[in-house]
């Protein structure tokens, strides 16, 4: 696209590649650990709802959505939202999924920091995507000219790099709940807990490839204000 530096084009590219190759391992794991049948035959619904009773969570929802792996805890509406292939099954990748989601619901009722601040700066968020394709053309046209166009981009970047950082804490942090209250209750054992494990890990990872992908484009737009600004 005209306007577009050819560094930042490589690097949106490589992170593209990268995340691609993550979401294809992670859709290989699910479907390979949702053929592995749960030794104690409960369903993801009813292994949330169990976790949830468990930490005595009583105002959490528990409902079914669309497509896969489109799993999420929303801590404003308090919804646990399964996809159907976790909602109605009983398998090691149903059990993870939603034990890890329902961990999502722990750290709210518990107050957990990194997900309050998490929660608190997701409207800046959703405000600062809204112009970030707009100014980084704008940037890159004017760099010469206007660099500070350059900077308020990489204020509005910095945000979303903020929160794909935030976000690692928080899911490594509900997958850390999710394997121990599994391992401690028994409903999963031996390799269907491996199992759990490495379709979380896979998990993980795409928010990993995220963050780094949001801060290294971050440093490159930086680097190229510095620049301009000794010229």
């Amino acid at each position: 696209m005209v306007g577009y530096d050819m560094g930042y084009m490589l690097i949106a590219g490589f992170f593209t590649v990268i995340g691609m190759f993550i979401s294809g391992r992670l859709k290989a794991k699910f479907n390979k650990y949702s053929r592995v049948r749960l030794r104690v035959n409960r369903t993801g619904a009813e292994i949330a709802q169990m976790m949830l009773q468990h930490y005595g969570i009583h105002d959490v929802k528990i409902v079914q959505g669309k497509g896969m792996l489109t799993d999420h805890y929303n801590p404003v509406t308090k919804t646990v939202s399964l996809s159907p292939a976790v909602y109605q099954t009983a398998s090691v990748a149903a059990a993870a999924v939603a034990a890890h989601e329902c961990g999502h619901a722990v750290q709210h009722a518990t107050q957990y920091s990194m997900l309050q601040f998490r929660s608190r700066i997701v409207p800046l968020v959703q405000a600062s995507s809204q112009f970030q394709q707009i100014a980084l053309i704008a940037a890159f046209l004017l760099l010469n000219q206007f660099p500070q166009i350059m900077l308020f981009t990489i204020v509005l970047f910095g945000i979303t790099a903020l929160f794909s950082l935030v976000t690692l804490p928080v899911e490594f942090d509900a997958s850390r709940r999710a394997l121990a209250w599994l391992d401690q209750t028994g409903i999963t054992q031996g390799q269907e807990y491996d199992g759990a494990k490495d379709a979380l890990w896979w998990a993980a990872m795409t928010y990993v490839s995220a963050a780094l992908s949001a801060l290294v484009m971050v440093l490159y737009l930086a680097m190229r204000y510095m620049a301009a600004t000794r010229n």
